[in-house]
């Protein structure tokens, strides 16, 4: 049942997605993957990794405007995806890169360009660091694993409000859960974290932050967007430091945005043309 529900969700934000979508699966050292394609066939390749329990079609999803001019390239993540590996793989080595780096072999691609959005901007940013020969250029949307928030601040906002909801499951608590993290109110993603605390097991790892070495390691052109209500992942402080130490990088703080970014038409726009622009 739980599972039902998680792969209905993920089936009502594939539906989402403009145009044509193709599934396939890729193999890798950890098990076969599921890959999400979408948008121009002729188009350049973009590669883009979702957010923590999440998926590929969610994000697909939010990037309509950009299947317009790329051939969205999304995977789902090990262990934060119905549709992903059911695996954890480890935070502190080069497991995601590896993990990556098969995925790109299986489906043919060289150098990529590289999307990564929170926890898919942890592994991005990792993948980049440790091969970043693979990467041609690098775009980050209020990513893990650079700048932390405070640790109060989650645990008030944050921690129990989330035992609150598990224990009385009504529309107000999910309200007052959400609303640190939701900059905009979306039925369907409210209604599918909802959901997800519920039925999908949680991963309460802390990516790692990024030492100043391998940020450095970022060679290629880097674009870092942070959030300026971001309690997580501050965006003045994440896109601080990647403009510090990356030696080829650009960033922007968004004003009024918290960590999950608007899901509005509005927003769509803005974000496709930023990264089109960074990309291309």
């Amino acid at each position: 049942m739980a599972r039902d529900r998680l792969e209905s969700w993920f089936d009502r934000f594939r539906d989402r997605i403009l145009g044509s979508v193709e599934s396939r699966e890729v193999p890798t050292r950890y098990g076969p993957n599921q890959v999400l394609l979408a948008g121009r066939t002729d188009g350049p390749p973009l590669v883009c990794l979702h957010a923590m329990r999440t998926g590929s079609a969610f994000l697909v999803a939010e990037l309509s405007p950009l299947l317009e001019r790329f051939r969205v390239v999304a995977p789902d993540l090990p262990g934060q995806s119905v549709r992903g590996l059911q695996v954890k793989l480890p935070l502190t080595d080069d497991s995601h890169a590896r993990w990556l780096g098969d995925l790109l072999d299986g489906l043919g691609l060289g150098a990529v360009n590289l999307f990564g959005v929170s926890w898919g901007g942890f592994v991005a940013r990792q993948a980049a660091s440790a091969a970043p020969e693979r990467v041609c250029r690098l775009a980050l949307l209020v990513p893990a694993g650079i700048a932390n928030g405070s640790h109060w601040k989650g645990l008030t906002k944050m921690a129990l409000p989330m035992i609150r909801y598990r224990v009385w499951r009504t529309e107000r608590n999910l309200r007052r859960l959400l609303d640190p993290l939701f900059t905009t109110w979306d039925p369907d993603w409210a209604g599918y974290t909802g959901d997800a605390i519920r039925d999908m097991p949680f991963d309460f790892r802390i990516p790692p932050l990024a030492t100043d070495d391998e940020l450095r390691r970022l060679t290629m052109p880097v674009l870092v967007l942070g959030a300026a209500d971001d309690i997580s992942f501050p965006g003045a402080a994440v896109v601080g430091r990647v403009r510090a130490i990356v030696p080829h990088a650009d960033g922007e703080v968004i004003a009024g945005c918290k960590h999950c970014p608007p899901t509005t038409p509005e927003f769509r726009g803005w974000l496709a043309a930023k990264l089109a622009a960074f990309f291309e």
